[in-house]
């Protein structure tokens, strides 16, 4: 009875999220068309290259389609609480919590993306605002987790042993790596639907991943996980159609 309580609930949570992120879908291939004269007329744009005539295309885009994203998932966050939303005694609180630090971060990164089309930033910022917008991140692991412990790669154990802790390297690590993902995706911008294209790639791996793993141990991360990544790609293939 427990098992299928939990079923019950994994699926209902994740079929209300494939519903929003189609919706978001719909959304941001009505809304992004109607964007691009805006965006052009606030000087928002660049040159066709590939074209013949030179056509004005509109950048920064993405905001449109990562707002309705951000909106999709600020209408989602009651429903996999919805079976304790009015018991504060059963709630849990780190789930939340971490749902709404992943939130903060994206709103971060999405800000920091719409700034660089605006003002075009230098690259010191570009390496120092995505550390400052995983602190969120970095925080709440750290409250309710606080795992660093890591698994050394076979050819290496004879040195190092069968695991690591890293302690605060960890840390600088994780806040590295944010720094590497997103100018890893930037550094290709001027290539009309690669930025977005790759990030559809990467998204339907992870995609790929948490639902094999649903049905492991682990299953809550990897639902987590489909939580975010759902409504990403379906808001990021509107953008890709218009991108390519």
């Amino acid at each position: 009875m427990e098992e299928s309580e939990k079923t019950w609930k994994m699926n209902f949570s994740l079929y209300i999220n494939i519903l929003m992120s189609i919706f978001g879908f719909i959304v941001a291939i009505i809304l992004i068309p109607s964007f691009k004269d805006k965006f052009i007329k606030a000087n928002l744009f660049g040159i066709d290259m590939n074209k013949r005539n030179g056509g004005k295309v509109p950048e920064a885009l993405g905001v449109v389609s990562g707002c309705i994203f951000l909106i999709t998932l600020f209408l989602f966050i009651p429903i996999p609480f919805t079976d304790n939303i009015f018991d504060n005694s059963t709630f849990p609180h780190h789930e939340f919590v971490e749902l709404l630090a992943a939130l903060l971060s994206i709103c971060c990164m999405l800000l920091l993306g719409f700034v660089d089309d605006v003002i075009d930033l230098q690259w010191r910022y570009k390496l120092l605002l995505p550390t400052i917008a995983s602190l969120p991140l970095l925080m709440i692991y750290y409250v309710n987790y606080n795992g660093t412990l890591i698994i050394v790669p076979k050819p290496l154990r004879c040195w190092f042993g069968l695991s690591v802790n890293l302690g605060l390297i960890y840390y600088v690590y994780m806040g590295m790596l944010a720094v590497f993902c997103t100018n890893a995706i930037n550094i290709l911008a001027g290539i009309n639907g690669l930025e977005v294209g790759q990030s559809l790639v990467i998204a339907l791996s992870i995609i790929i991943f948490n639902i094999i793993e649903l049905i492991g141990p682990l299953w809550k991360a990897h639902q987590f996980s489909l939580y975010l990544m759902l409504p990403y790609f379906t808001t990021s293939l509107a953008l890709f159609k218009y991108n390519w």
